[in-house]
């Protein structure tokens, strides 16, 4: 038996090795067969790829990635790790038990670290349900389907390699009998004896055409057996549409979870916001104070003012109503030039609009919030936000 499988082994080999030389000929897969085996190449590859980069948006440290796969090689039960927003979370509690939760700090620390750890509780569900969903179809497609798949086409790649061996040996065994044929038809004929070369001939002759029966007795065994595994393998392949419906109805359920998780990470952090904005009739700082641009400098963000205006209206809101620009004179001293940093839309008409880098001169007013500036350009004038200027003088 051994040396059968051998001598199987070297016919595959010799086979194969001659068609990469282009000295055998090859029988193709039917056009049907080659397409579906380029698809379902296609869909492994994409599908290995959007898993590994799932398990990375799930888990960002390589090094704990390696260590889940570990464990489930070894059949062994993932060990539950805290997330990122936990442990930040937990981190903010202690340190509002240390500095006292009666402090301004530490009760603000006790409100975010508590928004901290159901965000972090958020994450750990998210990544839950998208692991079962998602991760979980794509993993058992990879290492049960497609190996399946991989299993068959290697043996419908042996049959074929076995047919076109035997379609060789059926060849040869013919091309031998014809020259053995041809060969005893040149012999003279001699009444008295025969020669013994023509014995020899008669004899290989029928040897030869001996072979020849028996190479197409295994080249229809051979046929057979090819037309059976392709057919095996072509319905293992068809039954890709299946996976990708499957794999389809997977990816709402992944998109469904991610949409939940952020909704509640933006309800946690509203909820977060009227805390912090409601504590001692308190509001964030300077939540009403013109956004800085995009680029705007860490410099320019740390003008904005720390006090808002009592009811959380900024002054330069209050003023809107009560300043008259076109009544405001500049100062004797104190007016200053300064150059504008971004483009800017004045929102109504107590504001002056902007343009990037032009010069204008700037100057406050006794009462006028200390994030805006009166800006002067020729005959016009208006406020103007002081994070989106450069002052030169």
């Amino acid at each position: 038996l051994d040396v059968n499988v051998l001598g199987l082994m070297d016919m595959f080999l010799l086979q194969f090795t001659e068609e990469k030389l282009g000295q055998a000929e090859k029988t193709e897969l039917d056009a049907h067969l080659e397409n579906l085996l380029a698809r379902a190449d296609s869909t492994k590859n994409w599908t290995e790829k959007i898993f590994r980069q799932t398990e990375a948006l799930l888990q960002p440290n390589p090094g704990a990635r390696i260590e889940e796969f570990l464990f489930e090689k070894l059949d062994r039960k993932i060990p539950s790790r805290t997330t990122n927003g936990e442990l930040l979370g937990q981190y903010m509690l202690e340190a509002a038990n240390d500095f006292g939760p009666g402090t301004p700090y530490g009760s603000t620390l006790i409100k975010v670290g508590e928004s901290q750890r159901r965000l972090g509780g958020a994450e750990r569900e998210f990544m839950q349900a998208t692991s079962i969903s998602f991760l979980t179809p794509l993993r058992n497609f990879l290492e049960g389907d497609w190996r399946t798949i991989s299993k068959e086409r290697r043996v419908l790649q042996n049959r074929r390699l076995d047919l076109d061996a035997c379609k060789a040996r059926l060849k040869k065994a013919k091309a031998a009998e014809a020259k053995v044929a041809c060969e005893g038809e040149a012999m003279p004929d001699f009444q008295e004896t025969r020669p013994r070369n023509y014995v020899l001939s008669a004899s290989a002759s029928a040897l030869w055409s001996e072979e020849v029966d028996k190479a197409e007795h295994e080249l229809r065994v051979a046929q057979t057996e090819f037309d059976r595994q392709a057919e095996v393998t072509r319905l293992l392949l068809e039954g890709i549409s299946s996976t990708h419906v499957h794999h389809l109805r997977c990816l709402h359920e992944f998109v469904e979870a991610q949409a939940t998780y952020y909704a509640q990470c933006q309800q946690y952090m509203q909820d977060l916001q009227k805390q912090l904005g409601s504590a001692n009739g308190e509001v964030f700082p300077n939540a009403n104070a013109p956004p800085a641009p995009a680029g705007a400098s860490p410099s320019a963000a740390a003008t904005l003012p720390l006090t808002p205006a009592p009811g959380g209206a900024s002054a330069g809101a209050m003023q809107a109503d009560s300043l008259k620009i076109e009544e405001v004179q500049p100062p004797a001293t104190g007016t200053r030039k300064a150059k504008v940093l971004y483009d800017y839309d004045a929102a109504d008409t107590s504001e002056l609009s902007l343009l990037a880098d032009e010069l204008i001169t700037v100057y406050t007013v006794p009462g006028m919030d200390p994030d805006w500036l009166i800006g002067e350009r020729g005959n016009q004038k208006g406020k103007v936000p002081v994070t989106y200027l450069e002052l030169l003088s």
